[in-house]
């Protein structure tokens, strides 16, 4: 059946030395719903509570979505090494969101390997070379140190603290010529 009006977006894949920043597919519920439904990790997230596996799943259509409604949003995380499922990374701006943001989420097993910064970087270099920003914002929890270690690894520094819909943040940025001084 064809509608009067058809869109598709095709979600550009990306490669890093140990990522492929990809489509979510209907395999990685498993590892996502196991990455989502972590305390120790979605504490940090808006929510800031474990997802249930239809939540889970839910969160992971939002991201997809995100693609179709905006042009740009968040990838499935790929290790090239093994082909599995171990995060997601990209660009958000969801409704109320005070700009594009880098954001990233790793499963736990993922943790302290650098691809939350090697993602981080593929996603901010989208940003800037592809949708011609000129300033990324990564929203950070202030007690998520390890967040904020990658924020700076990625060139942003602090611009302000910010509550967003009562919770308190801090609004790490990167313009373009601070961009273009490190990656160029």
């Amino acid at each position: 059946m064809k509608t009067s009006q058809e869109t598709v977006i095709k979600v550009p894949v990306l490669e890093t030395e140990r990522l492929i920043l990809r489509h979510y597919q209907q395999s990685d519920l498993p590892a996502y719903y196991e990455m989502m439904a972590d305390p120790d990790i979605t504490r940090y997230l808006f929510s800031g509570k474990p997802m249930s596996k239809h939540d889970a799943w839910r969160s992971m259509a939002t991201m997809a979505g995100h693609w179709m409604l905006n042009g740009y949003g968040q990838w499935a995380l790929e290790e090239k090494s093994t082909g599995r499922f171990v995060g997601r990374a990209g660009l958000i701006q969801p409704e109320g969101w005070p700009a594009i943001e880098a954001g990233w989420v790793l499963h736990k097993s993922a943790w302290g390997k650098g691809y939350a910064t090697e993602a981080g970087q593929a996603a901010i270099g989208y940003g800037f070379e592809v949708l011609n920003q000129e300033r990324i914002i990564s929203m950070i929890q202030p007690d998520n140190v390890p967040s904020i270690k990658v924020a700076e690894r990625l060139g942003e520094s602090l611009s302000k603290k910010i509550t967003l819909f009562g919770i308190d943040a801090l609004e790490y940025a990167i313009d373009r010529e601070a961009y273009q001084k490190l990656y160029k």
